[in-house]
């Protein structure tokens, strides 16, 4: 079943750039960061609602807390720029730098997570690596 999620997470962060791109012409980048995190921020709210998740809150730890705020300020951050390269450049070469993140992700699992670093994961990090340079240049 994840895997079906992450194919569909997959199309829409596709369509998150692409209406992106369209929306943000003639829009402040930072204003249009904004709108659609509200517009995130109801969607994931009405999803703990729906799904009676909305009692959790109170066994949630102080160590979770700070880790999913400090992901939060890592999340606003990665859009804010997101949207500023993609108002000023190409989606076609800002969303695969943009995907970059997916390599920088194994070497931090490995190093924070001590997740395993396997020569497929090195391979798969200089082919990201190399795909994107060759998409960028």
């Amino acid at each position: 079943m994840w895997l079906i999620f992450a194919i569909l997470s997959a199309i829409f962060a596709a369509l998150t750039s692409i209406l992106a791109k369209i929306g943000i012409d003639g829009v402040n980048s930072n204003l249009a960061t904004a709108i659609r995190t509200i517009v995130v921020v109801a969607m994931a709210w009405m999803m703990v609602f729906l799904t009676h998740a909305q009692d959790g809150i109170s066994a949630i730890s102080r160590k979770s807390w700070t880790f999913l705020i400090l992901s939060g300020i890592a999340t606003g951050a990665s859009w804010l720029c997101y949207y500023k390269a993609l108002q000023m450049g190409e989606a076609s070469k800002v969303v695969p730098i943009d995907k970059l993140s997916v390599a920088i992700t194994l070497i931090l699992a490995f190093v924070f997570l001590h997740e395993q670093f396997t020569v497929k994961s090195l391979i798969g990090c200089i082919l990201i690596a190399a795909g994107t340079l060759v998409m960028v240049i």
